[in-house]
């Protein structure tokens, strides 16, 4: 089930914390070539493993540069071998993108000059430590770190200064389906939601993600979904549908004051106390609930308290 998210090899063994990087870059910033670099010069790092950008935080930031000036340089380093003077970004893609939206056509960079081949290590390495990923995003690059390095969760924990569980619990994010990973990256789901669903068999992820979605449900409304299909995985007679769950669909359909969207609400209400183990009989003028205990009961009272 596990469709894990590769990332090209190229990691050097530099595993150090970014505040340490850029306090030695600024440190010893009289010895770096700092000046204006036109915005067009500046290739983004192709290694860059964020792929989603806040717009809304972009937009302040773009209107903190206009009226304050870009307060921190971005870091680049010059690309060999080109006709015209060009940069690749190795950190600060953030503020180079709320430059460009400021519309102005230089930033103040400052020159490094690292080798090519460490350019995807600076770009994971500022990311973990200088940016709220995406827990997807995150893990790729932990993942990245471990299978370059051949280290453990622990030691990655150590050298990144995270702790072990972080690191354990969001690498289990790369175990669910490409589809739910892909929702994580798009924040039609939030990480509480996907915690909840790895380790799942992936037909179970797949309708626990359509009942969120179409449901909207909560973390909690999901943890007590998932624990309904692990009873079912280890007792296969509790997917023999109760005989007291009945919708009666010919008295609803000759009822004169139901419309078919009534009807189709009504489906909706039994398929969701279906859910809660609850079992039920719908007809055109009553609805009969059996709670088979009283847990049950007090899911279903916690789901009507927070809708």
């Amino acid at each position: 089930m596990a469709k894990k998210r590769a990332l090209k090899s190229g990691l050097d063994e530099l595993l150090i914390d970014i505040d340490g990087v850029y306090q030695g870059v600024y440190e010893t910033i009289e010895s770096q070539k700092i000046r204006s670099i036109h915005v067009n010069d500046i290739l983004t790092n192709p290694n860059q493993p964020r792929r989603i950008f806040d717009e809304n935080k972009l937009s302040e930031l773009a209107q903190s540069i206009k009226n304050h000036g870009l307060l921190q340089p971005i870091l680049v380093v010059q690309n060999p071998n080109t006709e015209n003077i060009t940069y690749t970004l190795l950190a600060g893609e953030r503020r180079l993108r709320a430059v460009k939206m400021a519309g102005m056509e230089e930033v103040q960079a400052i020159i490094l000059d690292y080798e090519q081949h460490k350019l995807r290590e600076m770009a994971l390495i500022e990311n973990i430590q200088r940016e709220d990923l995406n827990p997807i995003e995150l893990a790729i690059c932990y993942q990245a770190l471990i299978d370059e390095h051949n280290i453990t969760h622990e030691e990655l924990a150590q050298r990144i200064c995270k702790s072990r569980s972080q690191i354990t619990n969001t690498l289990r994010l790369l175990d669910l389906s490409e589809q739910t990973q892909d929702l994580i990256l798009k924040n039609e789901i939030t990480q509480g939601h996907a915690k909840v669903l790895v380790g799942l068999e992936e037909a179970d992820e797949e309708k626990i993600i359509q009942s969120i979605l179409g449901q909207k449900l909560s973390v909690r409304e999901t943890e007590m979904l998932v624990k309904k299909f692990k009873k079912k995985r280890h007792n296969p007679s509790a997917n023999i549908p109760s005989k007291a769950n009945v919708l009666d669909s010919n008295a609803l359909q000759n009822h004169a004051k139901l419309s078919q969207v009534d009807i189709g609400l009504l489906k909706q209400l039994q398929q969701i106390l279906t859910d809660y183990d609850i079992s039920s009989h719908i007809s055109a003028s009553s609805i009969t609930l059996t709670f088979h205990n009283s847990e049950s009961l007090q899911n279903l009272i916690q789901t009507l308290k927070t809708k």
